[in-house]
């Protein structure tokens, strides 16, 4: 097999402030273990998100010049508005200032007003997703294939839905559900990609009962070239080709633009319907901004109309899935429980099996994740019941996985930076029954893994 080198040359470097083991004990002490709460200085390998944090290009920064800030009819707008449609051939175009406020917009047209009794099924719904829908008290319902629940099987598509499930939930609750949401690639089962197949029977299904079919659409491209290396059919086929075929079967779609973009910061809603556009166009005037501009400069909108052209590159997307492998690959070899096959944008490390001694509710995937930033200054985030677990009426209950997501930020770290997170696993596999559970001492609302704060069952 042929090496796989980036396909890019670095231009400008940012400065690491190197921290000690002693150092971060107190730092996540005074952050309460809550890797959120860290100041990102404080941390050597930032993993937390790759969201908003890939290195933007010299094309990007270059078009970032053009930004034209008008408040109505910018120029940059229509440069945003061709550049989605060229790949997304939606009717409505609707830029917000990130992915979340399209999840809110959409969820406020959804819901009409009384969202309780409705039910939103999707393959799986991320963190923002479902509190959007959850907080217009909809029931926001998760049907990925069991596969998906089964971090050791190497199933190609482990982020399909269920199509038996979603068949049987629309034929008995078919007044009450308003859409049907696909997310590509499965975030919250490890970015795991979602067949070119499952979507068109998903949308078939949806056809059938009269619904829409809404894509959650933040890694689009990563699936796409997922669809082109795993799917019979789809090997010469163009990724742009391939993205086209996707969104043809979508009636709408909402877009953080800070994933596959490589944008700082964006998104969009797009949509079909007239009427529902109408309806998210005036709740964003109330709410982001006016319709040309959603709460996003006209730079941005220059950055992501560039970005999206670089992002269905192959030479990258190639190197990008190759680098999520080439870490999966070595932890799996080393013994490190992982999610296989890898994602497309981040390594999923399986805590439930790392630290069995830990019950789900004393969050053992947290755990992992202070234990990896305390031992090697390594910062991920907790995709389990510390995330997952507290329920719409205040009750908690353990998640389907204890996951630790490594999100891997476009075009940022090196081989050498990879194969150091590799060294800091080895070190740690050897220590996890020191590893303490942890109990949460405060929490909000709402999407308490943000800002919750805990501490240790014994003493870190």
């Amino acid at each position: 097999m042929k090496t796989i080198i980036e396909p890019f040359r670095i231009k400008t470097v940012e400065p690491i402030k190197m921290t000690t083991v002693k150092e971060r004990r107190r730092l996540i002490r005074e952050a309460h273990y809550n890797l959120f709460s860290l100041e990102s200085e404080d941390v050597i390998i930032d993993l937390l998100t790759d969201s908003g944090t890939g290195a933007m290009s010299t094309n990007q920064w270059s078009a970032l010049m053009k930004g034209d800030e008008s408040y109505a009819g910018s120029p940059s707008y229509y440069r945003f508005e061709n550049a989605i449609r060229d790949l997304m051939p939606f009717k409505h175009v609707i830029p917000t200032h990130q992915g979340r406020a399209a999840e809110h917009i959409l969820t406020f047209v959804v819901a009409d007003g009384h969202g309780k009794g409705k039910i939103v099924p999707n393959n799986t719904h991320f963190d923002t997703t479902r509190a959007n829908f959850e907080d217009a008290e909809i029931d926001a319902r998760d049907l990925v294939i069991s596969e998906g629940l089964d971090p050791s099987n190497e199933h190609p598509f482990k982020g399909n839905m269920d199509l038996e499930k979603l068949e049987e939930l629309l034929a008995s609750e078919a007044d009450n559900i308003p859409m049907v949401e696909i997310t590509i690639t499965n975030n919250a089962i490890g970015g795991q990609p979602v067949s070119m197949a499952n979507i068109r029977g998903t949308k078939a299904i949806c056809d059938k009962y009269g619904k829409p079919l809404i894509i959650d659409s933040a890694r689009f491209a990563e699936n796409a070239y997922f669809i082109k290396l795993r799917e019979p059919g789809y090997h010469d086929k163009a990724v742009k080709e391939i993205v086209r075929e996707m969104f043809s079967h979508a009636d709408g779609m909402t877009m953080s633009a800070k994933k596959d973009t490589f944008a700082n910061m964006g998104g969009w809603l797009a949509l079909n319907n007239d009427e529902w556009a109408e309806k998210a166009r005036t709740r964003l005037i109330m709410t982001e901004g006016f319709p040309t501009y959603g709460g996003l400069s006209g730079r941005d909108m220059e950055c992501i109309a560039t970005g999206l052209e670089e992002i269905i590159h192959e030479d990258y997307l190639q190197y990008r899935i190759r680098s999520v492998q080439y870490i999966n690959e070595r932890l799996d070899a080393m013994g490190v429980p992982v999610m296989k096959p890898a994602g497309g944008h981040a390594i999923f490390v399986d805590a439930k099996r790392m630290l069995s001694h830990i019950e789900p509710l004393q969050y053992p995937a947290q755990a992992l994740a202070v234990a990896l930033y305390i031992h090697g200054g390594i910062r991920g985030v907790e995709i389990g019941s510390f995330m997952f677990g507290r329920q719409p009426d205040g009750s908690e209950k353990p998640a389907a996985m204890e996951l630790v997501r490594l999100a891997m930020p476009r075009r940022v770290y090196t081989q050498a930076q990879a194969d150091y997170i590799v060294e800091v696993f080895q070190e740690l596999k050897n220590n996890t029954s020191k590893i303490p559970g942890l109990e949460v001492i405060w929490e909000p609302s709402s999407l308490r893994h943000f800002t919750a704060r805990l501490r240790p069952l014994a003493k870190a």
